[in-house]
């Protein structure tokens, strides 16, 4: 490689920055705006940057960043790449990327300059980096070669923004690398961005929470898949009220209400791999019921998509714990919704 490096920051203007919508230019990477009201937790979760990408073209043999992992935490069984590390993929201009490089962290350093790939001497070819699920970023630089040349990637098929909302599940737990999490894999097969707004532990449906999501500009559809992290009782005070918020500002829009995830325990609790526990199926219920009486009186753009995947073959091996999927699970669990996406946008 050669030692002639040009760096760039992540506001060089042929860059496309995605995840961050309410960032400006030489800001934190937040997923949030600091200084809105928040509940705490989620506060500190928007540091997080599950979902950011950083697309371009270039003809650089290589790829290098400089980082710096922030607020960095985990799931216990995630791996340190998936938490606080980027990974690349890369395709000629306009066509499918695959993926090439990943960042490879030494355990007990917490400043990086590592190449993510090396001797693409194919001509022009298009990048997205794909940012850490579980830590924030406090800086990044991007290393080309120094006299490679450099543009923007080719424009979204779409630019109206898919927007998730959801738990740990959403966020990333525990996707190995990035580009494997829910929301990048279907970024990526549906050709447009899909913001997403997953916290560990605290996607619980606080207004505070849907109010902010109601700001995001030209939204395509809202997803609203938080079920795993409240009680019955917890998703009917919250689901009806959030779907208001968002209905102040997004009159048409399509809002996905989606059912809970099946958990192994569950098999383990019925002996049954299609059986629900008696919360899933409250909460299921309620789920459906709103939506019902929301179409009734009149809004036909809310559905409920029953987002179970043990209607998919060999589903209890997709988790890592039971609960939150390994990479096999983010595809198939992809697969899944895109079918749903693709007939609601």
């Amino acid at each position: 490689m050669s030692s002639e490096i040009k760096w760039y920051t992540a506001d060089a203007p042929f860059f496309r920055l995605t995840g961050f919508e309410f960032r400006r230019p030489g800001e934190p990477f937040r997923r949030f705006e600091e200084n809105v009201q928040l509940p705490p937790a989620v506060a500190q979760l928007s540091l997080h940057t599950p979902g950011g990408q950083l697309a371009f073209m270039t003809d650089s043999p290589f790829i290098r960043i400089k980082f710096s992992p922030l607020a960095e935490s985990h799931l216990a069984v995630n791996t340190r790449i998936g938490a606080a590390g980027f990974d690349l993929y890369a395709g000629k201009p306009g066509q499918k990327q695959y993926f090439c490089g990943v960042s490879r962290m030494k355990i007990g350093e917490n400043e990086f300059d590592l190449c993510l790939v090396d001797g693409m001497n194919r001509g022009m070819m298009e990048y997205t980096l794909h940012f850490p699920l579980y830590s924030g970023v406090s800086h990044l630089s991007i290393g080309l070669a120094e006299n490679a040349a450099v543009a923007a990637p080719t424009p979204w098929e779409n630019e109206t923004p898919v927007v998730y909302y959801g738990t740990s599940i959403i966020h990333g737990g525990c996707a190995n690398r990035p580009g494997m999490a829910l929301t990048n894999i279907l970024s990526r097969r549906l050709k447009r961005p899909v913001l997403n707004f997953g916290f560990s532990g605290s996607g619980k449906g606080e207004p505070e929470v849907f109010t902010q999501l109601a700001r995001v500009r030209s939204a395509a559809v809202f997803v609203l898949d938080y079920g795993p992290n409240v009680t019955p009782e917890m998703m009917r005070d919250t689901l009806g009220q959030g779907i208001d918020i968002l209905r102040r500002e997004h009159k048409e829009i399509p809002i996905l209400v989606v059912g809970k995830l099946h958990y192994i325990a569950e098999y383990a609790a019925t002996g049954s791999l299609t059986q629900r526990s008696a919360a899933a199926e409250e909460m299921t219920a309620f789920q459906k019921e709103e939506v019902r009486r929301r179409r009734r009186k009149g809004d036909k753009h809310v559905y409920f998509i029953q987002g179970d995947w043990s209607v998919l073959p060999d589903w209890t091996e997709f988790t890592v714990d039971g609960v939150h999927p390994t990479d096999l699970g983010f595809y198939m669990f992809s697969r899944f919704m895109e079918k749903y996406l693709r007939k609601y946008l």
